[in-house]
């Protein structure tokens, strides 16, 4: 079974960066999707970015394009994701989730992502 661990979470001050780590156990994701999505309080889940399985194809949700990037070292079995610029609107529960199919099409709904984190909080300050 696929376990999906995240970290680099924390508290920043708004303009600030994080980088946010998600480390894959339990068998390789090297020909996967994987996706980072949020979740604010009071809010539901939200797309945030994904990336295919080489790498070669990112996409990203509109509020955070231009600010954050998506990335990935299948040699790690890990995928990352640089937040820049960041805002307090950008405050929730970040975690990384992985299509079980393999070499299947980008999505941007959490329901086509089987494996999933259990998150890390990102707290932006004004």
């Amino acid at each position: 079974q696929v376990q999906l661990v995240e970290s680099g979470g924390g508290l920043v001050q708004a303009g600030g960066s994080l980088r946010l780590s998600c480390a894959a156990s339990g068998g390789t994701l090297s020909t996967n999707s994987m996706a980072w999505f949020r979740q604010a309080p009071g809010k539901e889940r939200d797309f945030v970015a994904a990336i295919n399985w080489s790498g070669g194809i990112t996409i990203y949700a509109d509020s955070v394009k231009g600010r954050f990037t998506i990335s990935r070292d299948n040699a790690k079995n890990t995928v990352y994701l640089q937040m820049n610029s960041l805002k307090p609107e950008d405050t929730a529960v970040y975690s990384c989730a992985a299509d079980h199919r393999p070499f299947a099409a980008l999505g941007l709904r959490s329901v086509e992502y089987e494996y999933r984190g259990q998150g890390t909080q990102v707290t932006v300050s004004s």
